[in-house]
């Protein structure tokens, strides 16, 4: 356990994530007194708990978006053309 001037700190560095190369606890004052083997056995299984992959972005392309506006507009169309004959 790394401590501070004021606070303590557990650094676990073995996180089993790509994403992090180790992460840093805050030891809340009413804890500090707890033994070190619990509070780090507490700080890696929540470290552990970081392995998922956050979601990725789902990338609209250029040609779904052209294709929606194409059918935006021939609705448009369709719908304009009716209209025009109904009200004749």
């Amino acid at each position: 356990m790394i401590k501070g001037v004021n606070r303590q700190v557990v650094e676990v560095q073995e996180t089993d994530c790509d994403y992090f190369e180790r992460i840093l606890f805050f030891v809340k004052p009413e804890y500090a007194s707890l033994s070190e083997g619990k509070i780090r056995e507490r700080a890696s299984l929540i470290a552990g708990k970081t392995s998922a992959a956050p979601p990725t972005k789902v990338r609209r392309s250029v040609l779904a978006d052209a294709a929606k506006g194409g059918g935006v507009l021939v609705c448009g169309l369709l719908l304009g053309l009716l209209l025009s004959l109904l009200l004749r």
